[in-house]
């Protein structure tokens, strides 16, 4: 039996593009995609606050290296 592949609401999918262009920000700053993927992950709760504030992508990678 095969599984129903589920789907994203689309404010998560909203979310998830959003962190993808923070990551190319981080990149773009010095960090490897790696580092940049890792940073988000473990940063996620920060990450999302940030994205319901408002921030746009480069705003929060900028805040991101400066704290």
């Amino acid at each position: 039996m095969a599984k129903k592949k589920e789907e994203l609401d689309p404010e998560t999918l909203e979310l998830i593009q959003w962190c993808t262009e923070v990551e190319g920000f981080l990149v773009a700053a010095g960090a490897t995609l790696e580092q940049a993927q890792e940073h988000i992950d473990e940063q996620a709760e920060w990450f999302t606050d940030q994205f319901y504030e408002g921030l746009t992508p480069e705003e929060a990678a900028r805040a991101a290296l400066n704290d």
